[in-house]
């Protein structure tokens, strides 16, 4: 049995998992869905992108989780990255959901995004505010589904997205499937393309759009089940 640890990426909540759950459930792997400091049922707490490693770790911890196949989901993959190189061998795998993914040193918001994301968080109150529904569009989303993202999605911290990520070793060496969502882009990012040139990286391909928990939940628990066989030990 695996543990699924699901960390949803910016604006969202443990909520946004709810219907990949029951299928990992129902296949007999337990399925934690976490929400990150400052947002959903959580704002209101101060949260910077470390605050959101130690929320993974914590739960980790918490649970007494082992055999962890880590699930980052967009921006989340900065913070999941970061904590799969700490958990040690309670890792067992990462997925990462078209996701970012750290590099040492470098935050969320950076190169030619850091000014935009500069100008968007001074606007706002020192956060990002939600995808709006122009933004949501074209992502394979029903009106329906764009609507309860757009209902439920809270506004991001801003010292999640400018605090540099810190990894004490490369991320080439962890076990880790990379859902490239191709609505979202036929092609991985540069620095996705350059680790999945690594012996433990798999590219695994969706065809939907950036949010394929809303988007495409049975297809994404399945790519999650048998990504979770791959898993090493199992």
């Amino acid at each position: 049995m695996a543990e699924f640890l699901l960390v949803p990426g910016a604006w969202l909540g443990a909520w946004a998992w709810d219907d990949v759950v029951p299928e990992l459930r129902a296949a007999g792997h337990g399925a934690h869905p976490l929400t990150l400091s400052g947002l959903a049922d959580k704002q209101g707490v101060p949260a910077g992108q470390q605050t959101h490693v130690e929320d993974i770790v914590g739960e980790v911890t918490r649970l007494d989780l082992h055999d962890v196949v880590l699930v980052g989901h967009s921006y989340a993959g900065i913070p999941a990255g970061q904590a799969a190189e700490l958990i040690g061998d309670r890792l067992a795998r990462v997925v990462f959901v078209d996701a970012n993914v750290p590099a040492d040193g470098v935050a969320f918001a950076a190169g030619p995004y850091a000014q935009l994301m500069a100008d968007a968080l001074a606007a706002n109150d020192g956060f990002w505010a939600p995808a709006d529904a122009e933004r949501l569009a074209g992502n394979g989303l029903s009106d329906e589904q764009i609507a309860r993202i757009r209902a439920r999605a809270t506004p991001q911290p801003g010292a999640t997205l400018t605090e540099p990520a810190k990894l004490p070793r490369p991320l080439g060496e962890l076990p880790v499937t990379y859902v490239k969502c191709l609505l979202a882009g036929a092609e991985p990012t540069p620095d996705v393309a350059e680790l999945l040139r690594s012996p433990g990286w798999r590219l695994v391909e969706l065809d939907t759009g950036h949010w394929p928990m809303f988007s495409r939940p049975h297809e994404l628990a399945r790519i999650l089940l048998d990504e979770a066989v791959r898993a090493p030990g199992r």
